[in-house]
């Protein structure tokens, strides 16, 4: 499966922004999809995940700030980001798996979007 990842840009604290990933298989259903990030010199860290039957799941950092959704008809993965603050700033990038387990863990993602940058200032 091939994961088009869109939607990033510069934003002042506090404010919002939607990403967006395009999924080009048809099997969209049946992935676990999630959002990872990553900043300049650190690891690529866990965002928030989707699973098949819609279940979210978010990192701490992310819980009530962040939403992610899924549109199957569409296959398209989505993450909607409020009250975004700098230490937001980070490459956002969409991955998709087979299966539920350990979710957060990006070693188990078989497919990666291209990313996409967030940029917060301050």
């Amino acid at each position: 499966v091939q994961l088009q990842a869109s939607g990033g840009g510069l934003v002042q604290t506090g404010g919002s922004l939607r990403l967006s990933c395009a999924a080009s298989s048809r099997t969209f259903s049946t992935y676990t999809m999630a959002w990872f990030r990553q900043a300049p010199e650190k690891e690529r860290e866990f965002v928030a995940a989707v699973t098949l039957s819609g279940s979210t799941y978010y990192a701490d950092s992310a819980k009530g700030r962040f939403t992610s959704s899924r549109d199957s008809a569409k296959s398209t993965l989505y993450l909607q980001m409020n009250s975004l603050k700098p230490e937001d700033t980070a490459v956002y990038y969409c991955a998709a798996k087979v299966g539920l387990l350990r979710v957060s863990e990006p070693a188990r993602y078989e497919y990666w979007g291209q990313g996409t940058l967030v940029t917060v200032s301050s």
